[in-house]
């Protein structure tokens, strides 16, 4: 029996893609760079599914051929914003994504960037690095604690719950959320949270807000000027979510402006070219999308994956199918 033509857009853990050899023929980006729209067009045609990643643009223009051979994306993450997902489904291609496995690291990223930007971690590691640290002293590198603090969390799905966790019991924080959709009580009285019904009384109350809301168009610039504003001075903004969910200009001028005290960012808008202000910033913690980098995580999404494909090979519903 033939094996199933499979592409996979960047190089995966080791241990995956030793499994996905054994099961299908695979062609791995050697290069890992991304491919172009026209690569993933001509990939339509040669591959029974294709393995995209978070960070692939997969335009409506990419479905633009006759007869694809091509069924399955088999996405290497849980955002799919990345996606056309109406062009995906026009062209009769399946989309799956991997929840659940990269819950609890995205959640300690979160924790870390809160943490960095509170107590000027950032700041300080550079100095020391440049040898410029004259030592201990009383007023220095002031920052501001997160025990006992407000935190809101926009987006209360599987990642800002594992966030409120550890917000809550590891440090004593007041839980505030705000979703699209009315979380049970039986889930907000595990973290002692309180639900609240629009963005703007989130901001008003909260000392650290995170974004934990899917990407896309729906929740493109959630937080922009009118946002900004409705915040405390001392305010630190945490995205691990998706960049789109932030107006770069709106987050710089409110940086600027001292409307918000500091930012942490593990997303950006147009990865990696980020916007060069938010570099000026000794108050802004960037990271390069680190969320999922631990081995753990991120073999557990390639495997998820292929249980995906696996599902839809053998002529089920791919159990994380999303279109």
């Amino acid at each position: 029996m033939t094996k199933p033509k499979i592409l996979v857009s960047r190089r995966w853990p080791e241990a995956v893609e030793t499994a996905m050899v054994e099961k299908y023929d695979v062609t791995f980006n050697i290069k890992d760079k991304p491919l172009s729209t026209n690569e993933f067009k001509d990939a339509l045609s040669i591959y029974d599914a294709i393995l995209p990643t978070v960070t692939d643009k997969i335009s409506s223009e990419v479905f633009r051929v006759k007869n694809p051979r091509t069924k399955i994306f088999g996405n290497y993450g849980v955002g799919f914003s990345h996606i056309d997902i109406p062009a995906a489904k026009a062209a009769g291609i399946t989309v799956s994504n991997t929840p659940d496995v990269l819950s609890d690291c995205t959640a300690d990223i979160t924790l870390t960037l809160m943490l960095m930007a509170a107590r000027r971690a950032g700041e300080g590691e550079r100095e020391v690095r440049s040898g410029n640290w004259e030592g201990w002293r009383p007023r220095h590198l002031i920052g501001t604690r997160i025990t006992g603090k407000t935190l809101g969390i926009i987006g209360f799905g599987r990642i800002g719950r594992e966030v409120a966790k550890r917000a809550h019991f590891g440090f004593g924080m007041k839980i505030v959320v705000q979703n699209r959709s009315k979380i049970g009580n039986d889930i907000l009285i595990r973290t002692n949270a309180h639900q609240v019904d629009n963005i703007d009384e989130l901001l008003e109350t909260s000392d650290f807000i995170s974004l934990h809301c899917p990407g896309g168009d729906d929740n493109h610039h959630l937080i922009s000027t009118k946002q900004f504003k409705k915040m405390k001075n001392s305010a630190i903004l945490i995205n691990t979510a998706r960049g789109e969910v932030v107006d770069d200009n709106a987050l710089i001028l409110a940086l600027k402006s001292k409307e918000i005290s500091a930012v942490g960012l593990d997303v950006f808008n147009n990865e990696p070219n980020i916007n060069p202000e938010l570099m000026k910033f000794e108050n802004a913690i960037l990271l390069p999308h680190l969320g999922s980098a631990t081995q753990e995580t991120r073999e557990a999404m390639g495997f998820r994956v292929l249980d995906n494909i696996a599902d839809f090979f053998e002529g089920k519903v791919p159990r994380d199918k999303v279109a």
